[in-house]
């Protein structure tokens, strides 16, 4: 693949990119991925895929690595299929896996018309791409499933009417916002807290704040209450004697506890936050987030108002859904990817044929992956292929294997 040539190889290993960000564990990744732990690094996310900031490179043989972002973008149709091709023009999806030691902040991801919108927005106002008051990088949106590993905690979409009053009523310095939501008006709720004063948010907060984070240091609250999340919130993102807004969204939306198997669906509009856990995420190639707190990041509120859904969410957990004996799928609306489990039992041999570029990661076990019948190669714990447009491929377990499967939905 010298100089980017097209290589006669449509099945070949890959490499993925580690993110070192700050919310992210010390232990998870390494042990999954097999490197060395290096002392007070943090391993938050591993990017499968072909991402401007994390591009998966292709290893065939002793050649030089190559980008499979360049790859993709020298051969779109041979390697994602005339029908992507037409359709995304590049890669459409993004494969992680995510340790969360620390909360992330509250995000927002924009629908595809209003990021393009938006997106010349910020252009023509003359907002660098790299301005830490940028929205926007791109135009694209950015729906997300995420798939447990560990028992896993979110928050996700706003509570039901009811529970949001009930919650709204049972804790003292909330008591305030029970007029301004008046049964249903999550909208005013939400403007009213984002737009509050600091000193007023300050002024609520405060022996809220100080009860429970006595009562999180004391062992005495359980991480399914509110209350858990939002005295750690406090003691981590609280700057310079003030109190980050985010804690009241703790309180107004969806707590989730997630078992090992268990995933949902995160779409344009829809607020959340990963709290901790690992889990495996596939999305949209994209960087477009909106944030709401619980961080020291930029929160354009007025942009973030513009894109939130003021609805309740019912959370529907996704178990996934047999597509045949060796395979489990996750299924979304979203028309960018799909997301796969297989599970191979020690000595199977399992055939496949790829419609456009599909990605997959060797979770735990050993593989043999051989394209045509060639001579092939192993893939071990934490290691990954990508196989392209047409290629047909069969796969080895060397022993008990489970693998996640990146895909384009609607090819064949």
């Amino acid at each position: 693949m010298k100089n980017m040539e097209l290589s006669k190889d449509r099945v070949l290993p890959i490499t993925g990119k580690v993110q070192h960000y700050a919310w992210g564990g010390y232990y998870y990744l390494p042990k999954l991925l097999n490197i060395p732990v290096k002392k007070g690094e943090t391993y938050a996310e591993f990017w499968l895929g072909s991402h401007e900031r994390g591009s998966s490179e292709m290893k065939n043989g002793s050649e030089t690595p190559v980008s499979l972002r360049d790859y993709i973008k020298a051969y779109p149709q041979q390697t994602l299929g005339e029908k992507a091709s037409k359709a995304f023009g590049q890669l459409p999806y993004l494969l992680k896996i995510l340790d969360v030691k620390d909360m992330l902040s509250i995000q927002v991801h924009p629908s595809r018309e209003r990021a393009q919108n938006s997106f010349d927005s910020e252009n023509e106002q003359g907002i660098e791409l790299s301005s830490p008051q940028r929205n926007f990088r791109d135009t694209n949106h950015k729906p997300e499933l995420m798939l447990a590993l560990s028992d896993f905690w979110l928050l996700h979409g706003f509570k039901r009417a009811k529970s949001l009053q009930q919650i709204l009523r049972e804790i003292p310095e909330l008591h305030f916002l029970v007029p301004v939501f008046g049964g249903d008006n999550y909208k005013k709720l939400y403007q009213h807290v984002m737009e509050l004063p600091q000193v007023q948010v300050d002024r609520h907060l405060k022996t809220l704040v100080e009860r429970i984070v006595t009562h999180y240091n004391a062992g005495k609250l359980n991480k399914d209450k509110e209350d858990f999340w939002a005295a750690r919130a406090a003691m981590t993102y609280s700057m310079e004697g003030h109190i980050d807004r985010g804690i009241f969204s703790i309180y107004f939306f969806n707590l989730l506890h997630l078992l090992p198997g268990q995933a949902v669906f995160q779409d344009a509009g829809l607020p959340h936050a990963y709290l901790e856990g690992q889990n495996v995420e596939i999305m949209a190639n994209s960087d477009n987030v909106l944030r709401g707190g619980l961080t020291p990041k930029h929160v354009d509120v007025p942009e973030l108002m513009k894109h939130v859904k003021f609805e309740p969410t019912i959370p529907n957990i996704i178990t996934g859904k047999p597509a045949d004996e060796d395979r489990v799928i996750y299924p979304t609306p979203a028309a960018d990817f799909e997301l796969g489990r297989l599970q191979i039992p020690k000595g199977q041999l399992l055939k496949l044929a790829s419609h456009s570029t599909e990605i997959f990661l060797v979770f735990s076990g050993v593989v043999e992956v051989a394209e045509n019948g060639r001579k092939g190669f192993k893939r071990n714990k934490g290691e990954a292929w990508v196989s392209f447009d047409e290629a047909d491929s069969e796969i080895k377990a060397a022993e008990d294997a489970v693998l996640y499967q990146a895909c384009i939905p609607g090819m064949k």
